[in-house]
């Protein structure tokens, strides 16, 4: 076995050295191309050895001999890798990113600290990546497969095709949480190309479909009270933004409760929002969207929105707050705007027991989305591999992941459709992917900023609170 570089430290007995030389003896035929893996041959020992009952391993060793036996094989303390893409150094995504990076890293302590995957470490492969560009997307990816990880968990690039498409001849379990139908589109038209990829987000298109429906509900619910019947979007020119604006077109057209009284064009990067409140003014419409994403641009446009309000419009803002340094930004001038997120961390009690030991790890300001994504897509794979018993046989592993749904500190992920895209709850009427019950699915959130706090204000079953007057409310 030196050829492959692995060195055994068996328990000081013959009988376990000469059980361990068959074990080594039985795999490696088996293994075809990965016979000379290292990694491959460590999971299929450890897998083996997970199996075995106490009574087998104590046969002919004695009952003092068991723990070390397994214990000590260092074939079984080879790492499983994760590979992990996440931008450091671009424009926009670095403060998600970090989210990620940031539950991953708190998932991955608690299980080393626990004894590992199978008897072995989990381990980070970690790599920038632009998020707006196809090309550094496509090498993030690409660097992630010549690392040859057991598998990729990542936050999201806005341009998922290319990165997809680094990985299909190697088809390690691919777990994004993208919130793109173009990339989930593609899994259901091409499944054998793209059957390792995974979406643990509902898609964007459940803003726009959802957002009719909020509307009414916090009309029914008495707090908000809209002046008139009329909503203006406001619309950034990338496709994630621009298909949020055509499904909430749609929706409140096929809802019939609201009406589409204007759409404005807006374009990264904004410099001065004025002439946009001032087309607001001159439309007052009782709902406002603005249907952009990055975090320092929405913070300027609060500071002189509150400076110059439209008078009791409810105003929200596409995801872009759920970012860290959003409140760090806008301070006091955040309150009262609302903004929504298709995944993120529950207001429920675990929920809530998972945001404070982050704190714990992490002090500052946390996000609520990808801080917790990232935490639940790890403990996923982690369920996977020790089903299948060998993160080395990918195909196993992505089939076991579209069987077995998983609910998380983000709710219940179920990847078993063509799309292979978590479900979405509440039930918008928009697809057939969305869930009639919060057990079944996952739930959009809608956060408002109360005193300087996210505070989830819908749907009920997982919110914190009701929405409350805004400051430029009368």
């Amino acid at each position: 076995m030196s050829s492959v570089g692995i060195r055994i430290e068996a328990a000081n007995h013959p009988t376990a050295r000469d059980r361990i030389v068959l074990v080594l003896t039985e795999i490696r035929p088996g293994l075809g191309r990965d016979a000379e893996d290292p990694r491959a041959i460590a999971g299929e020992v450890a897998r083996m050895v997970s199996k075995l009952t106490r009574r087998s391993v104590t046969t002919g060793i004695g009952a003092a001999m068991a723990a070390p036996f397994v214990g000590r094989s260092a074939l079984a303390a080879q790492p499983i890798v994760l590979g992990l893409p996440y931008c450091q150094t671009a424009a926009a995504g670095v403060a998600d990113h970090q989210d990620f990076l940031n539950g991953t890293t708190l998932a991955m302590e608690e299980i080393n600290a626990a004894g590992g995957i199978l008897g072995r470490p989990l381990k980070l492969f970690t790599t920038d990546m632009n998020v707006l560009s196809p090309e550094s997307s496509k090498q993030a990816l690409a660097a992630c497969v010549d690392a040859k990880v057991d598998a990729i968990s990542f936050a999201f690039t806005l341009v998922p095709l290319p990165a997809m498409d680094a990985t299909v001849k190697y088809k390690c379990p691919y777990i994004n949480g993208n919130a793109q139908r173009a990339g989930t589109s593609a899994v259901k038209e091409q499944p054998d190309k793209y059957s390792h990829i995974f979406q643990f987000c509902p898609s964007e298109v459940n803003y726009g479909w959802s957002y009719a429906l909020w509307l009414e509900d916090q009309e029914q619910g008495g707090v908000w009270k809209p002046k008139n019947r009329k909503v203006h979007i406001i619309q950034e020119q990338i496709g994630y933004c621009q298909t949020i604006s055509r499904a909430a077109q749609e929706a409140i057209k096929r809802r019939g409760k609201f009406e589409v009284a204007r759409i404005t064009d807006i374009q990264y990067p904004v410099q001065d929002w004025a002439p946009v409140i001032r087309e607001m003014k001159e439309v007052d419409a009782a709902a406002i969207m603005v249907d952009h994403w990055v975090a320092a641009e929405y913070a300027a446009f609060c500071k002189q929105f509150v400076a110059s309000p439209v008078r009791d419009s409810l105003v929200y803002l596409q995801y872009g707050p759920s970012q860290p340094e959003f409140l760090e930004l806008a301070g006091s001038a955040a309150n009262g705007f609302v903004w929504g997120t298709t995944m993120g961390i529950y207001g429920d009690e675990r929920g809530l027991a998972y945001r404070q030991k982050y704190k714990k790890r992490f002090p500052g300001i946390a996000g609520l989305a990808y801080t917790g994504i990232a935490y639940d897509q790890t403990y996923y794979l982690k369920k996977a591999w020790e089903a299948v018993g060998d993160p080395r046989k990918f195909r196993e592993v992505c089939d076991w992941i579209r069987a077995n749904p998983q609910r998380g500190v983000c709710g219940y992920v179920d990847m078993g459709n063509p799309y292979q895209e978590a479900l979405h709850f509440p039930d918008n009427g928009g697809d057939e992917l969305q869930a009639r019950k919060l057990e079944s699915g996952v739930a959009q959130l809608y956060v408002q900023i109360q005193g300087g706090e996210h505070k989830i204000v819908y749907p009920g079953p997982v919110s914190e609170t009701k929405l409350i007057s805004a400051p430029w409310w009368s």
